[in-house]
């Protein structure tokens, strides 16, 4: 199976009043999104499945690759990796899934997966983690297929 974990893009700092999951993308995050969302659309499959956290700024992030996608509640900031890999079906879903969210979680879900010490991994805003499950050997095996930073375009 395929996963694509994708933070999204820079957004708005929080300030007085603004509930978390109002903040929107700067110019800058738009940027990034449309970067990211570039390189994903070129490489992902049709049928993959894209589920985002319903925060503006990952459904803004999501919005940059033009497909469809569902809001997911299980991935709010503040979620566990436990809820995040049932959402995606890891590692049983038949076709690729791509996840917009936050961090921790995506970090911490990467070092789970990839048996990172520490139990957590950096994920730059805008970024794109592409991992694939495999069996070798008669072992279920994690690898990282491609890492997608929007500042190299």
């Amino acid at each position: 199976m395929d996963l694509i974990l994708w933070r999204h893009a820079e957004a708005e700092d929080p300030h007085d009043g603004l509930d978390d999951l109002d903040r929107a993308l700067t110019a800058r995050g738009e940027k990034q999104a449309a970067r990211a969302a570039a390189w994903l659309d070129r490489l992902l499959p049709d049928g993959a499945r894209i589920l985002s956290s319903p925060a503006r700024r990952c459904e803004q992030t999501a919005l940059a690759l033009g497909r469809k996608y569902k809001l997911r509640p299980e991935l709010v900031p503040g979620t566990t990796v436990e809820q995040l890999l049932d959402a995606a079906q890891w590692p049983v879903a038949r076709q690729p899934v791509l996840l917009v969210g936050h961090q921790p979680v995506l970090g911490e879900t990467l070092a789970h997966l990839l048996g990172i010490a520490g139990g957590h991994c950096p994920v730059r805003k805008g970024a794109a983690w592409w991992i694939r499950t495999r069996e070798r050997a008669g072992d279920s095996q994690t690898v990282v297929l491609a890492v997608h930073s929007p500042e190299l375009g």
